[in-house]
Parts: C-alpha cells; sequence; structure tokens
C-alpha cells in the first residue's frame, strides 16, 4: 500500500464505481472541470467499475462504500475516498495537491 504519492508523478487518476455509470459519472466530470479550472493539464481522469481498475493504478477514487473492494484489487495504489458524489471536500484536495505539487495522501489505510 501506498501512504501517499506526489501529484506530480500522476499522468491518470481512475474514479472507481460500482457498475453504474450514473452518479460516478457525474463526479468524474466535476472533476475533470475543477482539474481545469486550476490550469491542470497533462492528468486523465478515467471512469472504471471497481472490480475492473488495471494493475498498476497510481491513484483512484471511490466512494467509501467500495473502498475495501478498491484495496484489494489495486492494494499498491493511493486510494482517496469521499461521502458526496458532488462537492465532497476530498475533490477540492485532490485537486490543490496537483495545484500546490503537493502529496495526494492515501484515505483508506492498509
Amino acid at each position: 500500500m501506498a501512504g501517499s504519492i506526489n501529484a506530480a508523478n500522476v499522468k491518470t487518476i481512475i474514479l472507481a464505481c460500482e457498475a453504474g455509470m450514473g452518479s460516478s459519472l457525474m463526479s468524474v466530470n466535476a472533476l475533470k472541470k475543477k482539474l481545469k479550472k486550476a490550469n491542470v493539464s497533462g492528468v486523465t481522469v478515467m471512469h472504471k467499475p471497481a472490480r475492473a481498475i488495471p494493475d498498476g493504478a497510481q491513484v483512484v477514487v471511490v466512494h467509501k462504500g467500495l473502498a475495501k473492494v478498491v484495496r484489494n484489487r489495486v492494494p499498491d495504489a493511493v486510494v482517496v475516498t469521499f461521502s458526496h458524489f458532488l462537492n465532497d471536500p476530498a475533490f477540492d484536495k485532490l485537486v490543490n495537491a496537483f495545484v500546490e505539487n503537493g502529496n495526494i495522501e492515501d484515505t483508506v489505510g492498509g
């Protein structure tokens, strides 16, 4: 398990969902807009089912209810959890890590 990763080293963020494309797809679009508004470039935001996250994923953003599924699927990824699909502070914190060239912190643990 990775405890954190410097945002400068992240090229892809995966927003994981249970299976559907509803609320989590809105979160993907909102995160993309936040990154664009903050002038963050060179980072791709992808939408994947939690059980289909590719090996080697660096950062996975997921609703707290699916955190254990993601941790089991990609144990070395930094997993960032959120409670609300829109306007959750976790999204702003993630964007700020890119803006400030800071670290993205894992919020799940091992």
